[in-house]
């Protein structure tokens, strides 16, 4: 895979220092008191299908939100922020009858994110700002059945997989990202379909930009949900000339923290990590505060676990 750009300031940054992510997009949307007219907008006010929920739509219906949430991380001290893309395939679009809509979601995205992001370069040029295109899991699996009464049953192939990522690739760049992140990966084969479409992307002549990955381990046994240890994880995509490796999701950063450190101790490409705000109590809520939750990530930092969090 062509991956490495040399004229990507990523990776001299990466050498130097760590690069700060943003945190949750979900949640701070939630923050908004949003109605299924908001999702829908004046463009969408007769679609035959709810839409209420379909976050990566608002970049569209409410690109103001959208925006607002970017800069908002920016202002906080974000170096670079994901677009609004976690659930932005064909795949996923298919249960709001939006395929169609698919590569011009993707754009206005990555282009909103990177007004923002281009807005406080201006306003801090040592400190740039970056977009990272997100590829979310979709919401099917390559390796697993969804039925138990039929193992041997797939609802994707890695063909329609791939062809979904590409058209998402494609919206992505066009829309300014800066670099890619496959995130989320709980099913190893839809993250070779979407680096499948990434690549043939690049060889179709489309702007190179450096890619990024993050696996999720889904319990304390440590595994992907396809069934991959950390060590296998990364040996099934060591191969690729990566930007960096990473987990995220799922555990709080006190569970998180061991497989990390296998990873980093591993890994060749620099690693990262953004793990949850720890495990939700009986009441669907969290105890871990924001000030604990960062002395947990400090601990990362301090160990030399990682350099992209």
């Amino acid at each position: 895979m062509k991956t490495h750009c040399p004229d990507s300031p990523l990776y001299a940054i990466l050498e130097q220092r760590v690069l700060v992510l943003d945190g949750a997009m979900g949640t701070m949307i939630q923050r908004h008191p949003l109605e299924e007219a908001d999702f829908r907008g004046t463009r969408f006010a007769d679609h035959p299908k709810p839409l209420r929920g379909n976050n990566d739509l608002l970049s569209l219906t409410r690109p103001d939100i959208i925006r607002g949430i970017h800069a908002d991380y920016f202002a906080a001290g974000a170096d670079m922020v994901e677009t609004n893309t976690f659930s932005g395939t064909t795949i996923a679009q298919a249960d709001y009858g939006l395929e169609h809509v698919v590569y011009e979601l993707n754009y206005e995205s990555a282009r909103l994110a990177k007004d923002a992001a281009d807005e406080y370069t201006a306003l801090t040029p040592e400190k740039p700002r970056f977009v990272a295109g997100a590829l979310g899991p979709t919401n099917r699996t390559a390796s697993l059945s969804p039925d138990v009464n039929r193992p041997g049953f797939r609802a994707v192939t890695f063909d329609e997989l791939a062809t979904a990522y590409h058209e998402q690739v494609r919206g992505l760049i066009d829309g300014g990202s800066d670099t890619l992140l496959i995130e989320t990966i709980f099913d190893t084969l839809n993250a070779k379909a979407a680096l499948y479409a990434v690549q043939k992307f690049f060889d179709e002549g489309g702007r190179v930009v450096p890619v990024m990955i993050s696996g999720t381990i889904t319990d304390a046994s440590g595994r992907t949900l396809s069934g991959q240890t950390v060590e296998a994880f990364w040996n099934s995509i060591r191969h690729l000339p990566l930007l960096s490796v990473g987990l995220n999701c799922a555990l709080g950063a006190d569970q998180l923290k061991g497989y990390v450190k296998e990873l980093s101790r591993i890994a060749d490409v620099h690693v990262s990590a953004y793990p949850n705000a720890g495990l939700p109590n009986a009441f669907g809520g969290y105890d871990e505060s924001a000030q604990e939750f960062a002395a947990l990530v400090e601990d990362y930092l301090a160990d030399g676990l990682v350099t992209v969090v």
